[in-house]
């Protein structure tokens, strides 16, 4: 079947020598310079040709993986009326993240940033007995969510492709069978578009829902920090990491000491003036949890990941204290505040990082200006309401499996999975009759691939010095033909990419005129098509170049033969 030859001559591409002066990651430089993508608006961006032609690759190939286990495609409104969401809760727990709007009738509308809840209701439609499931329905669409920083090209935009889908189950086994196909259809799709990937352990955020898994790629250009051991190969997403809680021996402790520690407000001030490590030291962040004042306990040498107890915590909104919450609070004195003497649990809720264990003895602060107290044993000078894993993860720590130090990476989220269980089914009352003739309430997964996401991945990590190198699956063609001379060469490369075309070799074709030969081999190696044959001096003597865009590696070789190994297969 013969493919498609596209000529440079008639083709709408503007390549740029220079990065633009707002990109910061190489997939964001790149994809601009190379012609992929225009800037429209901050987070919005417009898909030029070539840059189309690796989206629609990318789509093509999670739709064949997702209709090999089964899934069925549909495509949902993005504009949504916010009734549904009402149900869920998720109109207000999205906050600013939800673009929201009116019809000329005063109705409330949103664009769609996910579709949980559409697909609950369209299920619950279409399926009423349990021999209607299990059932896998999918979409590719856009999706919207306002995004307060928008940036990194196309890798954190407002408007975005994705492919969500969701499994229908009776029960629980069911749901594992569903998110086990997904885990492996996931692989298949990763391995085939040529990403480097790791699959992690993750929480769920405002999907909701139990079991869930993260597919990362790793890169420099990544928003996620993820760990894994060198030593038995555990992986997770920092917020995903636990520590388990190891009570110390309650016995041998002195008897709770007050010092004199003036100007020590900070951890650092302390730990010199009183001449211990900080990681003696009782650290207690104050904030705001759904407005009231709350403690948070950690060892002094570490640092509270907000996101991370902000995620525990959801859907209760976390914020630090300030200065005016301290008014009237003479309780609360800033920079010495400690959880002894009833403090915990009274003055605040006392929450701590699973380090700060029943036993364990520390310096903290006294709740008096300019002092602290020594030997202030957690379980019999204070209690903690509840442990929870809140601190930044440093290299390291021990891992959760083995006890081996872990190591942190940066990575770019391409791929979600969740075991979502009944949470949507309940808020819609998904039901469906059992064999036995009375209502089974259904079990839900879902499973997120971000396609516009996954072509800035691959972009990261398919690139070197002079531009970018696609795996041949996603690629915008299969062979870069370069004109590298006058009319003998234009003639001679427009043949061969004919040719090629009708063997079924998807082409590109350099035949312009009016750029110099300099140009084109710099733009086809800017571009990145996995082979580029060169139509230059050597066609006279019937030969041309072939090189490999990845390896660089070059052959020369007759026509026919170049021919015949770009066709076989």
């Amino acid at each position: 079947m013969a493919a498609r030859v596209q000529r440079l001559s008639r083709s709408m591409l503007k390549t740029l020598r220079d990065d633009p002066a707002d990109a910061e990651t190489l997939s964001h430089k790149l994809l601009v310079r190379a012609g992929f993508v225009r800037r429209t608006a901050a987070g919005i961006w417009t898909w030029l040709p070539l840059g189309k032609q690796v989206l629609e690759n990318v789509t093509r190939v999670v739709r064949e993986e997702m209709d090999a286990i089964g899934g069925q495609e549909v495509l949902l409104p993005a504009l949504l009326p916010k009734e549904p969401y009402e149900v869920s809760g998720r109109y207000e727990e999205y906050g600013d993240l939800l673009f929201r709007l009116k019809d000329r009738k005063g109705g409330d509308y949103l664009l769609g940033p996910t579709h949980e809840e559409i697909f609950t209701q369209v299920v619950k439609d279409q399926c009423t007995s349990y021999k209607d499931l299990p059932v896998t329905v999918y979409q590719i669409q856009t999706k919207y969510r306002d995004e307060a920083r928008p940036r990194s090209g196309i890798l954190r935009g407002r408007e975005f492709t994705m492919k969500d889908s969701y499994s229908f189950d009776v029960s629980d086994e069911g749901l594992a069978e569903s998110y086990a196909a997904h885990r492996v259809a996931y692989r298949r799709i990763f391995e085939r578009l040529g990403l480097d990937y790791r699959i992690v352990s993750a929480v769920s955020g405002a999907m909701g829902g139990s079991a869930s898994e993260e597919f990362l790629a790793p890169a420099a250009a990544g928003e996620d920090t993820f760990v894994q051991c060198p030593q038995c190969g555990y992986a997770a997403n920092t917020e995903a990491v636990s520590v388990t809680l190891q009570p110390a021996p309650a016995e041998g402790h002195g008897p709770v000491e007050k010092l004199d520690t003036p100007d020590t407000p900070t951890i650092e001030a302390l730990a010199a003036h009183l001449g211990v490590p900080a990681s003696a030291t009782l650290k207690n962040l104050l904030v705001k949890v759904d407005g009231e004042i709350t403690a948070v306990g950690v060892p002094g040498d570490r640092e509270v990941d907000l996101g991370k107890l902000g995620e525990q915590l959801a859907p209760a909104t976390v914020e630090l204290v300030t200065a005016e919450d301290f008014e009237g609070r003479q309780d609360l004195v800033r920079g010495y505040v400690g959880p002894q003497g009833g403090m915990a649990g009274k003055a605040f809720r006392y929450l701590a990082d699973p380090r700060v264990a029943p036993g364990t003895s520390w310096v903290t602060g006294a709740n008096e200006e300019g002092k602290h107290a020594r030997n202030v044993v957690c379980g019999r000078d204070f209690e903690v309401d509840q442990y929870l894993d809140v601190v930044v993860v440093e290299p390291g720590d021990p891992c959760p499996e083995c006890g081996a130090g872990i190591e942190l990476d940066r990575a770019i989220e391409i791929g979600h999975i969740f075991q979502l269980g009944r949470k949507y089914a309940d808020a819609f009352e998904l039901d469906v009759l059992g064999q036995d003739g009375k209502p089974v309430r259904v079990t839900m997964g879902s499973y997120g691939i971000g396609v516009s996401r996954a072509v800035a991945a691959l972009a990261e990590q398919h690139a070197d010095e002079h531009g970018l190198y696609w795996p041949r699956e996603v690629a915008p063609a299969d062979v870069h033909v370069v004109a590298a001379g006058k009319a003998q060469q234009t003639e001679a490369a427009l043949e061969i990419a004919d040719r090629l075309g009708a063997a079924g070799v998807r082409v590109l074709v350099d035949d312009r005129t009016s750029v110099s030969p300099g140009v084109k081999f710099t733009d086809a190696e800017l571009i990145g098509v996995p082979t580029i044959l060169i139509a230059g001096r050597g066609i006279k003597d019937g030969r041309v170049e072939l090189k490999d865009r990845r390896t660089g590696e070059r052959e020369e070789l007759p026509v026919e033969e170049a021919l015949a190994r770009l066709t076989q297969g």
